[in-house]
């Protein structure tokens, strides 16, 4: 499955969301490593499996073995973060800040690629799972790498089309009658 046969799966209502997927693969502003890696970990932080698939077709096909298991990481990793972070920024009480987190998060140290393609990769999905906290985060070391604020939001304009993306195929597939 790739993301013409996505396309193929969205409904007449989304087709805003089909010529936005439709174009999701090229970009002036990022290479094709953060351009894939962006789109692999995005589509893993939607949990939609019918996306996931896509996706890694799309990246694979694009991507070395390490920059798909980097892109699997951070994924994976800000799902747990986005969670934690997430609780203290919205928390009325501070001191929860003091406490150490005891999360482990050494992959963000070595991450197995350029350092900033992971955490261009971590923002995308932080934008999706909606952690205003890592946001910054992210946002601000990509900017102390000299990532310049075109990719960064390139980076996120590719996590807001999969986040719709799945959203209605998740919805189609709820809707469809049993066969």
């Amino acid at each position: 499955m790739d993301f013409e046969t996505i396309q193929g799966l969205l409904p007449g209502y989304a087709k805003d969301l089909r010529l936005n997927l439709k174009a999701v693969t090229t970009s002036d502003a990022l290479d094709d490593e953060r351009l894939f890696g962006a789109i692999l970990s995005s589509a893993l932080a939607t949990g939609c499996r019918t996306l996931i698939r896509a996706a890694t077709a799309e990246a694979e096909a694009r991507l070395s073995p390490e920059a798909i298991d980097a892109a699997r990481a951070a994924a994976a990793l800000m799902g747990m973060n986005n969670v934690y972070y997430r609780f203290l920024h919205l928390v009325e009480d501070p001191s929860y800040g003091s406490i150490p987190a005891r999360l482990r998060m050494q992959r963000i140290a070595s991450p197995g690629v350029d350092r900033a393609n992971f955490e261009l990769w971590s923002l995308a999905v932080s934008a999706i799972n909606g952690c205003g906290k890592c946001i910054t985060s992210h946002e601000k070391v990509l900017r102390d790498h000299g990532v310049s604020q075109q990719s960064i939001q390139e980076a996120v304009r590719v996590a807001a089309i999969l986040a719709g993306v799945a959203g209605v195929i998740d919805a189609e597939e709820i809707e469809a009658p049993a066969a």
